[in-house]
Order: structure tokens, then sequence, then C-alpha cells
């Protein structure tokens, strides 16, 4: 019997997603090029562009929406195991500990806040169909926990006094920390935010920055936040990768970014000279 070939991959020490040489084309529309850069264990990562700049194409690349063409996504998952995304089926993904929100909020409106902060424990939920349908005493258990556990991450973003609301008619800042608690019901290594101030007010968005700084501390996971509100980007970002047309521009801090003529040229169609 032939054995079994097992890939190792390697990731340097402190990181939990390296991209290396991603590229992604539709016909022959290369929306992502060459691409490479890397998030630390614990950081709060920025990839910002203009507008089809390619951002949304990495984030479905990583969560394997779309397999790229090209390149290898390494990633430590929750297990502690180094693998290449690109080798896991997109409905296994959220099983590594990478979750996501979206631009659109997604939530099933016809759930309460709670049932619908539920749904992201699915993953978690172990009992047999045997054990389901007779309703035995590890059902009640199991449930019961993970109740515990969605009104902590409730009480945690303020809105545990909201869990029997239904989502439909929910004001959208709400809506957008329901589906943040959703992500957190996973136990997420790394979670990826796709422009979560977009709809926001300035005073919910003030709210946000502090409560993805939050997350990160208390939940001790990696963040990729692809946003259009710059003050947000600078606000709670530790590191910045700018692209544009699929390419890198530059990868810094905020001041960096911030400073940066290329970046000012392609983001804001000037620079100060």
């Amino acid at each position: 019997m032939m054995k079994k070939i097992v890939e190792t991959y390697e990731l340097a020490e402190g990181i939990v997603l390296d991209i290396k040489n991603l590229s992604m084309t539709f016909g022959g529309l290369r929306a992502v090029d060459n691409l490479s850069f890397q998030i630390k264990k614990n950081q709060i990562y920025g990839l910002i562009g203009p507008n089809g700049a390619g951002k949304t194409t990495v984030f479905n690349c990583i969560t394997q929406f779309y397999k790229s063409a090209t390149g290898e996504i390494i990633f430590e998952n929750k297990n502690g195991e180094i693998i290449n995304l690109n080798k896991v089926p997109v409905d296994k993904v959220i099983n590594q500990g990478i979750v996501r929100t979206f631009q659109n909020v997604e939530l099933i409106k016809d759930l309460t806040i709670l049932e619908n902060v539920l749904v992201g424990a699915h993953i978690d939920f172990k009992v047999t169909l045997f054990e389901e349908v007779f309703r035995v005493g590890r059902v009640r258990k199991e449930e019961q926990a993970l109740r515990d556990k969605a009104m902590e991450v409730l009480k945690f973003l303020g809105i545990d006094a909201m869990k029997d609301f239904l989502a439909f008619g929910l004001p959208y800042g709400i809506s957008k920390k329901v589906e943040l608690a959703r992500t957190l019901m996973s136990n997420p290594k790394l979670i990826i935010l796709d422009e979560p101030a977009a709809g926001l007010n300035d005073t919910e968005s003030i709210q946000l920055a502090h409560l993805i700084k939050e997350i990160k501390d208390r939940y001790q996971c990696s963040i990729l936040l692809v946003e259009h509100d710059m003050r947000l980007v600078m606000d709670v970002c530790d590191q910045i990768c700018a692209i544009s047309f699929g390419k890198l521009l530059e990868i810094g801090t905020p001041k960096q970014i911030q400073q940066s003529k290329i970046v000012q040229e392609a983001y804001l169609g000037r620079t100060d000279e």
C-alpha cells in the first residue's frame, strides 16, 4: 500500500496568515496581481484601495469562495495546525477559525437576535441526530451552554437586553452588532470585516472603532479590515496594505501609509506636491 504524502507548510514566528504571490483572474481581467502580505497574531490589519482595487476578491480568496489562480494562503488554524487554505473546501473554512462579515448585513429576519447569534455556533454543536430527536440530557446541556455563551457575547456588545427582538426592522447599527456577535460564537482565529462602518453615522463609527479593539483584546484574535472610512482605518489598524488594480502599492503603519505619495496618488487621485 502506498503511503499518503502529507504536505507541510511553515509560518514565520508570530504570523497567523501569510498570503504569497496571490493572483486571481476573471476571463481576461486580473483582479489580484501577485499580491503578498502577512498578518500577525492578535493584529488588526487594514486592506485599503480605491473602488475596484480587488479588496473583496482578496477576501473571497482567503475564505475560498474563489479559488485563486496562483499563490498560497498559509494559515495557522485554531487547532494550531499550519495549513494551505487553497486545499480547504469553502464550507470547511469556518472550522479552521476564519469568519467574516459582509458589506450588506446578512441576518435571518424571522429569528430573534439571540437565535441569529446561535446560528454562529452551529459548528460547535456536537450532538447526534438520535440524541437531538429524543432530546437526551446531553442535548439540553449543550444547548444551554451555547445559549449562555451567546448571552455573554450579547452582553459584551451591549445588546443583551434586546435578545428577544426580531431581526426584522432593527436599527442598522444594532444589526451590525448582531452580525459581529454571530462571528464571535465560533471562537475565531481570524475575523474578516468587510466595510463594517458602511451605513453608520459618526457616533456609531467611533463606537465601532472602540469595539474592534476590544474584540481583538478580549478574544485574542486577528482582524482583517476592509474599510473606506479612513478615520476608522487609521485609528484601529496596526498595519495597512494598500492596493490598486490588484497590485501592491505599499505596506506600513497608518502614519507611513498617510505619508505615502504613491498611496495618495492612487487612492486620492492626487499628491500634495
